[in-house]
């Protein structure tokens, strides 16, 4: 179980209370309250249908709560646009690798560094105008363990490694608050344990939320478990608390009269 000694209660970066989702009468997330700290790795996890991507979506602003608020680093977000929140520092990667598999891994993070460094209109300008964006680039890529593949294409990565560029690609961007959708699917034993490392280190000066199904990597990975059951919370806790909790054991497993 991952922990941190510290005397002082990390800082709230993002903050949802009372967040509700209505699709034509159907109630697909109903009075969820988050709370994700600096510094801190927070999982989210349920069965299926639980609705953890809608809660995503609706943190992200890809979809518009039916109610509730939503804060960004102090700022009330609910009703801003996504690109804007992406801009503030809340920064999604998808469950699908979104990476240019004809590109070098080097120009797919210097792709990336193109908005945070005011080059994101820039279309026309050749891959050259980007070389001063490349130590920053190779910075990352150490950062990640990719630094020995930089001049690889992107699509002859392993999966594991694709993922591990994505995760560089949104590192570009400068989250304050990383969101990962199920980072590990699909992956083997060891690029999971590589992948749980690199969340682990990046998780030093950001938030991290992420919805993940391997219990054996959120045991190991995340500080606080946010359990959800038809898009309601059933359990919050360290994953101590939350994997004793009946509930949550019915949840997953059912029981014998299911």
């Amino acid at each position: 179980m991952a922990s941190v000694a510290n005397h002082e209660q990390p800082r709230v970066v993002l903050s949802a209370r009372g967040l509700r989702r209505d699709f034509a009468g159907f109630i697909a997330v109903n009075n969820v309250d988050l709370d994700i700290h600096h510094g801190k790795i927070h999982a989210l996890i349920g069965p299926n249908g639980a609705g953890k991507t809608t809660v995503f979506n609706l943190l992200t602003k890809f979809l518009q709560p039916s109610a509730g608020r939503i804060e960004l680093l102090g700022t009330d977000i609910t009703n801003t646009s996504p690109a804007k929140v992406a801009r503030m520092g809340l920064v999604r990667s998808f469950q699908i690798s979104a990476i240019f598999p004809f590109l070098s891994v080097l120009d797919n993070v210097r792709v990336a560094l193109q908005r945070p460094n005011g080059l994101g209109v820039q279309f026309w300008r050749s891959l050259s105008a980007l070389d001063r964006l490349t130590p920053r680039a190779e910075e990352l890529l150490r950062s990640v363990g990719l630094d020995d593949a930089k001049h690889k294409l992107a699509g002859d990565l392993s999966y594991g490694r694709k993922r591990v560029l994505e995760i560089a690609t949104t590192l570009a961007l400068e989250p304050k608050v990383l969101l990962l959708d199920e980072p590990m699917a699909g992956m083997g034993h060891e690029d999971v344990g590589m992948v749980s490392n690199i969340i682990r280190s990046v998780a030093g000066d950001r938030a991290v939320l992420m919805v993940e199904h391997n219990l054996t990597v959120v045991a190991d990975l995340c500080d606080w478990i946010t359990v959800l059951q038809r898009g309601e919370i059933l359990a919050a806790g360290d994953y101590a608390a939350v994997s004793q909790d009946e509930r949550v054991k019915v949840a997953y497993m059912g029981t014998e009269h299911d």
